[in-house]
C-alpha cells in the first residue's frame, strides 16, 4: 500500500481549486514543492498513497471520492455518445475513451456539451415533426415541448446553478435563517397567513409594501421550498439567465416556462445541496423516504432531485421522472435514462405508476421489460397537493422514477425485487406488439386483427402473431 501510486492530475487540480488553494498553499500542506504539485496536476508525477493520506487528513477529503472521481460514469457517458452513427467508422477502444475521461476531463466535458447541443436540436426537430398538421403545415409552437427538450438535452443538470444554490445554502442553514436572510438582505417582512388573505395563493411577494406572504397551510418542506423560490428570484437571476442563454426558444412562453423550471431547480438545490445529497443517495441506495426525512423534503421533491445528479464526474443513478394524475394525464416529465415514454396517448396500464392509486402513499418497486427486451426498474408512489384544512381541495397524483436495470444493485429496492420476474409493458398500446395482453386498449399499428370466428381468445384486440 505504501508504494502504490495513482495518476489523477485533473481531479487533484479540481480539488485544489474547490478549496481555494494555490499550488504553493497545497505544497506547504503536503510538505512538498510547488513544482511537484504542478507536475502531479499535469499527470507527470503520481500521487502516492502517502500524499493521498495527507490530502485526506489536511483537507478532510474522502479518499474514495478522490480516487474514483466519477470517471466510470463519465467514461460510460462518453462511450454512449461515441456510439452515435456519425462515429461508426472511427476506431474508439473503450480503454482510450476511459483514458480521455480520466486524464482530460475538460476535453471530455467539451465533447459532452457539444453532443448536448446536438441532442437538443434533434429533440426539438422531433417535437416539430410530431406536431405537424395535415398537408405538412408547420405546427404551432409548443412551449411545453420546447422547455422539456431544453431540460432533457442537459439531462436536467445545471452545475452552475447547483454551485450557486449550495453556496447560499451553506450561509443559510434552516428555515429561520432563510427568513432572516429575506428580512435583513432584502427588507422583506415574511408572514405566514391564511391563503384567503392572498387570494388562495401559496406565496405572494408584495414588493410595494416590502412583504412576503406564505400560506400557513403548507407543511414545513413546502414552506421552505416557497421561501427558497423567492430567494432564487432575488439572488439567482444572473446564473439562471446565463443558463437560459444556452437555449433557443421560439416564443416568450417557452422561455417563461423554462425560467420557472430553473427557479424551482435552484430551490431544490438549495434544500438538497448537490454533493451532500449525492453522498446521502449513495449511502441510502436511493431510499426516497429516508432521503426525505434526512433533508426535510417531500417524496416528490426527492424524486425530482434524484434526476438532477448528472454533473460530469459526479454522477448519480440516471433516472427518468414522470408525474401523472388519476386520468393518466402527464403533468410533469423529465426525460433521461433512455426510457422511451409515450409523447401522445395513454401509457401502459401494467406500469406501477398507474397502479399506485390503488394503495395511496405506498412505495411500489417493479422490474419492467419493454417489447424490445430493454429492462428498467420503476419506483412509484402517490403524492398529494393542496389540502391543509378540511375544506381545502386536495389533488392526488402519482410519481415514478425509472432507471435501467443495470443500476438495480445501487437501489435499496433491489432487495425486494431479487428473483422477481419483470412485468412486460409497452410504451403505448398502438406501439406495442405483444399478442396476448389483456390490458390492451387499442390494436397495434400495422397488424392485422384476427377474426376469432372459431374461438374466443379473451384478448381485446387479438392479432396474428408472427
Amino acid at each position: 500500500m505504501a508504494r502504490k501510486s495513482i495518476y489523477m492530475g485533473p481531479r487533484l487540480k479540481r480539488v485544489r481549486r474547490d478549496l481555494g488553494l494555490t499550488q504553493a498553499d497545497m505544497a506547504e500542506g503536503l510538505e512538498i514543492s510547488a513544482s511537484y504539485v504542478a507536475l502531479m496536476e499535469r499527470n507527470q508525477r503520481p500521487v502516492t498513497a502517502e500524499l493521498l493520506l495527507k490530502l485526506a487528513a489536511n483537507y478532510r477529503i474522502d479518499i474514495a471520492d478522490l480516487v474514483d472521481g466519477g470517471t466510470d460514469e463519465a467514461s460510460a457517458r462518453l462511450q454512449a455518445v461515441l456510439k452515435e452513427p456519425m462515429f461508426a467508422d472511427i476506431d474508439l477502444p473503450a480503454l482510450d475513451v476511459e483514458d480521455i475521461a480520466t486524464s482530460y476531463p475538460g476535453f471530455a466535458e467539451a465533447l459532452l456539451r457539444l453532443h448536448t447541443s446536438y441532442r437538443e436540436e434533434q429533440l426539438a426537430l422531433a417535437a416539430r415533426r410530431e406536431g405537424e398538421g395535415e398537408g405538412g403545415a408547420a405546427p404551432a409552437s409548443d412551449p411545453v415541448a420546447e422547455s422539456r427538450a431544453f431540460l432533457a438535452s442537459r439531462r436536467n443538470c445545471f452545475p452552475a446553478i447547483d454551485d450557486h444554490a449550495t453556496e447560499v445554502a451553506q450561509e443559510t442553514p434552516g428555515i429561520e435563517a432563510l427568513v432572516a436572510r429575506l428580512e435583513q438582505r432584502h427588507r422583506l417582512t415574511v408572514r405566514f397567513v391564511d391563503p384567503a388573505t392572498i387570494m388562495g395563493a401559496r406565496r405572494w411577494h408584495d414588493a410595494h409594501r416590502g412583504q412576503l406572504f406564505v400560506s400557513h397551510l403548507l407543511d414545513a418542506s413546502a414552506r421552505r421550498f416557497q421561501l427558497a423560490i423567492q430567494l432564487a428570484l432575488l439572488e439567482a437571476t444572473p446564473v439562471i439567465t446565463a443558463a437560459l442563454r444556452e437555449g433557443t426558444f421560439s416564443n416568450a412562453n417557452a422561455r417563461v416556462m423554462t425560467r420557472r423550471a430553473l427557479v424551482n431547480y435552484w430551490a431544490g438545490a438549495f434544500a438538497m445541496p448537490y454533493r451532500t445529497f449525492l453522498r446521502a443517495a449513495r449511502r441510502t441506495r436511493c431510499d426516497l423516504e429516508a432521503l426525505g426525512r434526512e433533508f426535510g423534503a417531500s417524496f416528490e421533491q426527492v424524486a425530482h432531485r434524484l434526476t438532477t445528479l448528472q454533473k460530469p464526474g459526479e454522477e448519480g443513478v440516471p433516472f427518468f421522472f414522470v408525474r401523472v394524475d388519476a386520468a393518466g394525464n402527464v403533468t410533469k416529465r423529465l426525460d433521461g435514462a433512455g426510457f422511451p415514454f409515450a409523447h401522445h396517448g395513454g401509457g401502459c396500464p401494467l406500469w406501477n405508476v398507474h397502479e399506485s392509486f390503488a394503495e395511496p402513499a405506498r412505495v411500489r418497486a417493479q422490474r419492467i421489460e419493454l417489447p424490445d427486451g430493454q429492462r428498467f426498474v420503476s419506483i412509484a408512489r402517490t403524492v398529494e397537493a393542496g389540502g391543509g384544512s378540511y375544506e381545502t381541495p386536495r389533488l392526488r397524483r402519482a410519481v415514478a422514477l425509472a432507471c435501467a436495470e443495470e443500476h438495480l444493485d445501487r437501489l435499496v429496492y433491489a432487495d425486494a425485487l431479487t428473483g422477481a420476474a419483470p412485468t412486460p409493458i409497452g410504451v403505448a398500446c398502438r406501439l406495442c406488439h405483444r399478442p396476448h395482453c389483456i390490458a390492451r386498449s387499442a390494436p397495434p399499428i400495422g397488424r392485422e386483427l384476427r377474426s376469432d370466428k372459431y374461438r374466443e381468445s379473451g384478448v381485446p384486440f387479438a392479432f396474428a402473431s408472427d
